[in-house]
């Protein structure tokens, strides 16, 4: 048993820290909190001094094989080259705080698997193996002068998405991930900024298509997660059982209504935009995936807004690239313009376990949950930068009850 003496928690319904607390973990699992010291047979006891700790940071939109700035260029990069890129992606966000990912295409059960058993480290994986896109869509990365679909064994980027129309198509292309171990589903089903073929504000997929896939995940005691900007794709989205809006970027006050009334999930990934207007250009990014960003980056903190008022449930999510990895955390401070420093951290803690379909296992210092917990110097209530960077504020990183990182 570990205990962790003297530890200031963060309550992260009411925004408060709350000094003189213990805790106790046993086989990977949180089994006591006291503001009283805990009391028990032979322990290793840890005093963290008053530093603050909260749970795990939780990261509901990650591309852990996504080790190139360009989508496209991934077409010449080995499979093996790109496992060993996303270890090294998954170890540095595990250093970051995040002790959960879920990785929104690309990564499969394999991945996931090396990272359950020890043989790499990084964040406890959730995947939705290959997303599934339209003809023409943000996932079909074909050439125009390519008709035939890539192999996944063929390189990396075949791995990231399928391309199946028709209900028929799409039913099987779901069975299909859910048989190699897909957590959930994600889909295509508008645009996307690094996307050289189709309109941001196009319309993927049909109402019928849709609903064959949402029946597929359910089936199988899951959900579906859609890559969507405009309101219309959203809407059709929910009305079609979509759990999850992933962006969400261009969403109006009568759909973020829809939302709530159907209690879906949007989950904004803010900090990609930003990083790839400062580093795009100098990094090759091309004027068409230019001009969209704009599009998105202009609406992106006031879908936020809209949701918040209709009273949508928010996770936090980063979709970045390649080396933009390293600004995994400053999605913390670019929330904190439109959200109190509690309710972003919340965002990456209890409503993502909830996103996880882990309540009350993950996002939560409590007795039964899993002993994820990392430890700052500082008060992110009041200075969330203490998270920013690749860890540099974190004393503490515990995941599965096993000490990860331990700074004075």
């Amino acid at each position: 048993m570990l205990i962790l003496e003297n530890a200031t928690l963060l309550d992260l319904d009411h925004g408060e820290a709350l000094p003189g607390f213990h805790v106790a973990v046993d086989s990977g699992s949180i089994v006591e909190v006291s503001d009283r010291p805990i009391r028990s047979g032979p322990a290793t006891r840890l005093d963290l001094a008053g530093k603050f700790l909260l749970p795990g940071l939780i990261d509901a939109h990650f591309h852990a094989v996504a080790t190139e700035f360009i989508p496209a260029h991934s077409r010449d990069l080995s499979l093996t080259l790109m496992t060993a890129r996303a270890g090294t992606l998954l170890r540095n966000a595990l250093l970051r705080g995040f002790t959960t990912v879920r990785d929104m295409c690309g990564a499969d059960w394999g991945l996931r698997a090396a990272v359950a058993e020890g043989s790499l480290p990084g964040p406890r994986l959730f995947i939705a193996g290959r997303a599934l896109s339209q003809t023409g869509g943000h996932g079909d990365f074909r050439r125009r002068t390519e008709d035939v679909s890539a192999c996944r064994c063929e390189h990396a980027l075949a791995s990231v998405s399928v391309i199946a129309d028709g209900v028929q198509a799409v039913q099987q292309a779901a069975r299909e991930q859910l048989r190699q171990g897909a957590d959930h589903i994600k889909i295509f089903i508008s645009g996307g900024v690094v996307s050289p073929n189709d309109p941001l504000e196009s319309s993927q997929y049909t109402a019928e298509e849709l609903r064959a896939v949402v029946h597929e995940a359910r089936a199988w005691g899951t959900y579906v997660a859609a890559h969507a900007y405009t309101a219309t794709t959203i809407a059709n989205a929910v009305k079609s059982g979509v759990r999850t809006i992933e962006h969400g970027n261009l969403l109006d006050a009568d759909t973020a209504a829809l939302m709530a009334g159907q209690s879906a999930y949007l989950v904004p990934t803010l900090v990609a935009y930003e990083a790839l207007r400062d580093r795009g250009p100098a990094l090759g990014l091309k004027d068409y995936a230019l001009a969209k960003l704009r599009t998105v980056l202009e609406a992106g903190l006031r879908s936020i807004e809209l949701a918040l008022v209709a009273g949508v449930s928010i996770g936090f999510g980063t979709d970045l690239l390649g080396e933009l990895h390293a600004y995994q955390s400053d999605e913390l401070l670019i929330r904190a313009q439109v959200q109190k420093p509690h309710e972003v951290i919340r965002s990456a803690t209890e409503v993502n376990a909830r996103i996880l379909n882990r309540e009350g296992k993950l996002g939560v210092i409590a007795p039964g949950a899993t002993a994820d917990l990392i430890a700052c110097r500082a008060n992110p209530l009041k200075d969330l930068s203490v998270l920013r960077g690749q860890g540099e504020g974190l004393t503490l990183i515990m995941k599965d009850g096993r000490i990860v990182k331990q700074a004075a």
